[in-house]
């Protein structure tokens, strides 16, 4: 499994959201109202909180943290250069 794929689904079960992980595009602003995932920033919290335990990555900036969440692709890219 990619881990792009990953993502998706740590997304999904983190957020405890009713939607196929491989429905979300890699380049979805998922945090866009309009997203199906209507994610919020209590998402973004469990979101965070699941990077650092799956990934070691803690994001303690808001703006660096909105900024790597932007879409799966910024959270793989992210990952892969803190890696």
């Amino acid at each position: 499994m990619s881990l792009k794929e990953d993502l998706k689904e740590m997304i999904v079960r983190e957020c405890d959201k009713d939607i196929a992980p491989s429905s979300i595009k890699d380049n979805d602003s998922i945090f866009d109202p309009k997203h199906p995932l209507e994610l919020d920033s209590l998402d973004s919290l469990q979101i965070s909180m699941a990077l650092q335990n799956d990934y070691g990555i803690r994001l303690t900036d808001p703006k660096e943290a909105r900024r790597v969440m932007e879409s799966v692709d910024t959270l793989a890219k992210y990952i892969e250069s803190h890696s």
